[in-house]
């Protein structure tokens, strides 16, 4: 596609406040593919003032009419879902195939999920003499991360749209091109003007504007709990509603009596996909100590497979790289066995990292402790159940985890005393129906499904 020199604002394209740009690289072969508006607090407010001002009609819109208008979405989607693939494999670098099936095909299923929520979901209730009503929230200022370009904006813009809220986006500055033709989209469905506003920046410009904007009524955050952390008081400060989608640590605890292959198979797929930049990835297996090395083996396997290049793509920018293989170097450095990998560079150009496999990990290590956000595996032996609980519940996240036994009754017992927003048992498939989100660091309020939708509602009582 070819990028837009200006910002998506109340409904037309229109130039940009300054003519600074940001250059979008392709992370595969470091080449520029186009420059998008580095968008400024003016920007930002230009923005926010169509979004108020859009606001009372669509609020005042049937829900049916909203819930067309996101179904007129999704079907926009669908009719791009090939140049949104190839524009995500070229400014984020995921293999072709990775973005057809996830990054083009899961926000379609999560946009139908909301029209049909909108069309559905109780926006009244009786409760004893009084009537209880979920109103939008307001204007929701969305600023989305690169590692799933697509799917972060239509979870935080298609729930706020059913609702009946008004959004402005401020994309990462990674992968604006995404953005722009999700913006293209929202045009050709025929959304009315000011609904949905598109402001490309940086972060520390556009996005700390945005959260700051005394004309915004939530923000709703996904990325690191570093910057969540800064957004939350800066929300906190103004009482301003905050939605916040933060880091992982993900434990995958492989159980005595589990199928040992399938788990660690599943497994080394999950931290491999998306070349691990995923919050939710189960960066850390548990193995009981009695069949460890015979995991470790597998993992050594499995993980040949994944071929930089071929099968796994690189990271997003110079820096994702550095930060990685920074890790990857300081888990060799306190003492855990690399099975597989290395900071090496695999490939001369692209931001590519050795997928890597470290073994005796120890739970108090950097590599078992913090979010790495690469194709690094940390395998942690324990010695009992409780000891699996204690090493799987025993870091400052809680956002996702696995579990694997002989019987579903014996993994969700385990399950339910994990402190983790979602836990997947023996490979359950990803669902865009449940909420997502989560417990400790990991964040603040849920995405997807009915919850994603309150996240966007405010009540009011009526005493009669």
């Amino acid at each position: 596609m070819k990028a837009h020199d200006g910002m998506y604002i109340g409904g037309a394209w229109r130039p940009a406040a300054t003519a600074d740009t940001i250059a979008v690289v392709n992370p595969a072969d470091e080449q520029v593919i186009g420059h998008v508006p580095a968008g400024t607090a003016q920007d930002v407010d230009t923005a926010v003032r169509a979004a108020r001002a859009a606001f009372p009609a669509w609020a005042a819109t049937a829900p049916a009419e909203r819930a067309a208008l996101i179904a007129a979405l999704r079907d926009q989607l669908v009719a791009r879902k090939d140049e949104i693939a190839e524009t995500i494999t070229a400014e984020l670098g995921a293999p072709l195939p990775f973005s057809q099936m996830v990054h083009a095909g899961v926000p379609v299923l999560v946009a139908g999920s909301y029209a049909e929520l909108a069309a559905t979901y109780a926006f009244e209730e009786k409760v004893g003499n009084s009537t209880v009503y979920a109103e939008p929230v307001g204007v929701v200022g969305a600023i989305t991360p690169w590692n799933y370009p697509l799917h972060q904006v239509v979870a935080k813009v298609a729930p706020a749209l059913a609702a009946g809220c008004t959004v402005v986006l401020k994309p990462a500055e990674d992968t604006p091109l995404t953005a722009q033709l999700f913006a293209e989209a929202v045009d050709a469905a025929g959304i009315p003007a000011g609904v949905f506003n598109l402001v490309t920046g940086v972060g520390p410009v556009a996005g700390q504007a945005l959260a700051e904007h005394p004309g915004v009524d939530l923000v709703s955050f996904t990325g690191s709990t570093a910057v969540g952390r800064q957004i939350g008081a800066t929300a906190g400060a103004a009482i301003k509603q905050v939605a916040l989608e933060l880091g992982g640590k993900s434990a995958n605890v492989i159980l005595p009596s589990a199928d040992l292959a399938k788990a660690v198979n599943v497994g080394v797929a999950n931290v491999m996909g998306n070349s691990g930049q995923t919050c939710s990835a189960w960066t850390r297996m548990l193995v009981h100590r009695d069949r460890y090395e015979e995991a470790v083996e597998l993992a050594q396997a499995a993980v040949a497979k994944y071929v930089p290049g071929e099968r796994v793509g690189p990271l997003v920018n110079a820096k994702q790289q550095a930060r990685v293989r920074g890790y990857i170097e300081k888990g060799i450095e306190e003492g855990a066995r690399l099975v597989a990998g290395g900071p090496e560079a695999p490939l001369a150009a692209g931001y590519y990292v050795r997928p890597t496999v470290f073994a005796d990990v120890t739970p108090e290590m950097t590599i078992a402790q913090e979010e790495i956000f690469g194709p690094v595996l940390a395998i942690l032996p324990y010695e009992d159940e409780e000891d699996a609980l204690r090493i799987a519940n025993g870091t400052v996240y809680g956002l996702a985890g696995a579990v694997w036994a002989a019987t579903p009754e014996e993994a969700v017992a385990f399950a339910r005393r994990m402190d983790t927003g979602q836990v997947d048992i023996n490979g359950g498939r990803f669902n865009p129906l449940a909420p997502f989100g989560g417990y400790k660091q990991s964040g603040v309020g849920r995405e997807l499904g009915s919850h994603g939708l309150t996240e966007y509602l405010q009540t009011k009582s009526l005493q009669f």
